[in-house]
């Protein structure tokens, strides 16, 4: 990193935006957003520089045998962004579109998440460039286990932490964390979470994104005023983010009345029957053809009358071109990047409540925590303590920023990134550059 800041003026702020100007690019929210809490906290420009950037990335070309006999070259990357919190920890994601910008914006929101939540890890991202829908089931294995090895000298339970993100599971997990513990000639749970209850999982790591959602929005609820039966819910996404979050908040009492995944969706303005909907979801691996309700698209719901609003699936869903169509009350971001920099701005000057997505993730970063905490004593907590630990988190997360924007007469997104640059600068001073 030493390199990369001598070429750079120690008064200049961390370009996070040079590769290009496309409006779905999500390092041009996360660096605009930044920016403004250093800026309100009169950032020391050094410590901006250095809590803007990456601290290591990784390259990686991966030869892989697919099943036909021929050997294909893969790219993958490793981006860690910032250690002085604890060790850095992040989603691994297997994506044809995937690109190196993308992992930078994502491993500094992970390490804003973590700020904000008051977890003691560092933000990491990785992906491989490869579309898995056309890949078997021992092709992916031989891709991730070359992954690893060729990232193997920056990762470690103290050092990096690999997670579940866009098209990886339990299952990727549970090779990375075979190849890491053959190498290392014993097995080694915490060098990855979101895996298997059978090989040191947590209860409710399946469940955490949704689970802070639901929590979230609870609170948001008790300051705002309303309540959860007379509250419509739209959500965008059925999978672990989408389902898990449609299945809490029916279960509590909320009207979801819209629910989409990548090949269709569903709507029903009364309500939908959320368990019988992921149901057909989990059989269908679509929720098109679901009779129980309307068929809606993904730029449908988005716009949909309704209370809340729950983009819990890809980045760049809400742009300018259909920002001042949405008509919920509360924009609940489940997914990073989900809004873009000019809709943020949209956003920022309207009456919308807007709950941003480096909270709206934050259940998935302390569920890891509570994953790798709980195998490095070798004990696992039960499933009521876990969630009960989750809510407290988030519970104190949202107080937090909610005192944080009264203070600086600020929305909650600005508030947010004050709170996380603020708890990152601090550790950063209190560690000091090592030179």
């Amino acid at each position: 990193m030493s390199n990369r800041l001598l070429s750079l003026s120690s008064r200049s702020l961390p370009d996070l935006d040079a590769a290009g100007d496309s409006e779905a690019r999500m390092t041009r929210v996360v660096s605009m957003y930044f920016n403004r809490a250093a800026d309100v906290l009169n950032l020391d420009p050094n410590y901006r520089l250095i809590l803007g950037l990456p601290s290591r990335e990784m390259a990686v070309n991966l030869p892989v045998e697919l099943d036909s006999g021929e050997i294909h070259i893969f790219p993958g990357y490793r981006v860690q962004h910032h250690v002085a919190m604890g060790p850095m920890q992040g989603g691994l994601r297997y994506r044809p579109d995937l690109t190196l910008d993308d992992l930078r914006a994502l491993a500094l929101w992970a390490t804003l998440t973590a700020a904000v939540a008051d977890v003691p890890f560092g933000g990491s991202m990785g992906g491989i460039i490869c579309d898995p829908a056309t890949m078997s089931s021992q092709e992916l294995e031989r891709l991730t286990r070359r992954y690893v090895v060729e990232i193997l000298d920056i990762i470690g339970t103290e050092r990096d932490i690999l997670a579940p993100d866009f098209s990886t599971d339990q299952q990727v997990m549970a090779w990375i964390m075979d190849t890491y513990s053959m190498h290392a000639r014993q097995t080694v749970t915490a060098i990855v979470t979101g895996k298997p209850l059978e090989l040191g999982g947590t209860y409710g790591s399946h469940e955490s994104i949704g689970y802070g959602v639901w929590c979230l929005l609870d609170a948001a609820l008790h300051h705002l005023g309303g309540k959860p039966a007379r509250t419509r819910v739209a959500i965008q996404g059925a999978g672990r983010r989408g389902g898990a979050a449609a299945r809490l908040l029916y279960e509590a009492g909320y009207q979801v009345i819209a629910i989409t995944d990548s090949g269709g969706g569903v709507y029903r303005p009364d309500g939908l029957n959320v368990p019988e909907a992921l149901d057909y979801f989990a059989r269908a691996r679509s929720l098109r053809g679901y009779l129980e309700g309307d068929a809606i698209t993904d730029a449908e719901l988005l716009t949909l009358d309704c209370d809340v609003l729950v983009p819990a699936y890809l980045q760049g869903q809400i742009t300018s071109d259909n920002v001042n169509r949405l008509r919920c009350r509360i924009l609940c971001e489940a997914a990073y990047g989900a809004t873009t920099a000019e809709a943020s701005q949209t956003l920022d000057n309207s009456d919308m409540y807007v709950i941003p997505a480096i909270i709206g993730e934050s259940g998935g970063i302390i569920a890891r925590y509570f994953e790798w905490v709980q195998n490095r004593i070798g004990f696992r907590w039960r499933r009521h303590v876990v969630l009960e630990r989750l809510r407290d988190y988030v519970t104190r997360m949202y107080q937090n920023v909610v005192k944080v924007a009264e203070e600086h007469s600020v929305s909650l997104r600005d508030a947010a990134y004050i709170l996380g640059v603020q708890h990152m600068s601090r550790d950063l001073a209190l560690r000091g550059i090592y030179a």
